[in-house]
């Protein structure tokens, strides 16, 4: 069965585009209101048993909560992304929040920025590889990140993430792979199935769709909830954590509410019809998503 794993791409700045996180969070999202909120869930998390942590270097200041939280709980494992930017400087309004560039200068900077902070990193992974990312065809670059001694991984985004999985086995480089899978976007099934028979670690991330099946849920995912007595977060959870080659399941909770209630997706089965929209569909419904 897989493990339930924190993401803290919403605890790690002012806004992001998940839905259904504006009242979850301190009405004041300064620094240190939101250290505090972070830290919350990180014990909500820790009491429940949930032992893996997923930053990255664009999470605002992610890492930077998450190492102050650190000490006292060394069983939990660590991982971190590299790639992207944060460029918002703390503003909800801001008209860019991250920049990606796939770079070894980005690479080397970024990596020097995580272990400063975070010394017991587990896992380091590319963040939103693309089929397209010059990483491909830049071996000093591989190079570079294969020296590390850290173990590898890479998230997907986009339509084509399928073609992505396939592409970055073939590099040998990676022994992890974090991609979005939920009920309204399961095109990368397969591609997954063939990570994880490969031996790659499968981490699953987006179960919720941004929110998306827990604000404004599909009728049978509504109805099972009530059936069940769940939220309809745990149900779309559930259902990922079915998926035979799924490793660990992300929780992007934002409270220790929320994140009880999606832990409620350990403890039940759900049988659902497809509910999958066309991923050229899904991705362009989620790029419309509005920071708040």
């Amino acid at each position: 069965m897989a493990q339930l794993a924190l993401g803290l791409a919403s605890l790690g700045r002012p806004a992001y585009i998940n839905l259904g996180r504006e009242d979850a969070l301190p009405a004041v999202r300064d620094v240190e209101s939101m250290r505090a909120q972070c830290h919350l869930v990180l014990d909500e998390a820790y009491s429940l048993g949930i032992r893996w942590v997923d930053a990255a270097r664009s999470y605002g200041l992610s890492e930077d909560f998450l190492s102050s939280w650190l000490p006292g709980h060394d069983d939990v494992t660590v991982s971190s992304k590299w790639g992207y930017a944060y460029t918002a400087d703390w503003r909800a309004d801001a008209e860019v929040h991250e920049v990606k560039e796939h770079s070894l200068a980005r690479f080397t900077r970024q990596w020097q920025e995580t272990s400063a902070l975070l010394p017991r990193v587990a896992l380091y992974q590319v963040h939103s590889l693309t089929a397209d990312s010059p990483l491909f065809g830049d071996r000093a670059l591989q190079e570079a990140m294969a020296g590390i001694g850290v173990p590898l991984g890479f998230s997907t985004s986009g339509p084509r993430q399928a073609d992505t999985i396939r592409k970055a086995l073939d590099l040998g480089l990676f022994s992890s792979v974090q991609s979005t899978w939920n009920l309204l976007e399961t095109s990368a099934g397969e591609a997954l199935r063939e990570a994880h028979e490969a031996g790659l670690r499968v981490i699953v991330k987006e179960g919720v769709a941004n929110g998306r099946l827990v604000v404004d849920p599909p009728q049978a995912v509504a109805a099972q909830a009530e059936e069940l007595g769940v939220g309809p977060d745990a149900v779309a959870l559930a259902a990922v954590v079915a998926q035979p080659w799924a490793d660990v399941v992300l929780s992007g909770a934002a409270s220790p509410a929320q994140l009880r209630s999606n832990v409620d997706a350990l403890r039940i089965a759900v049988d659902l019809p497809d509910l999958a929209e066309p991923a050229e569909e899904y991705w362009k419904i989620r790029s419309g998503l509005a920071w708040n």
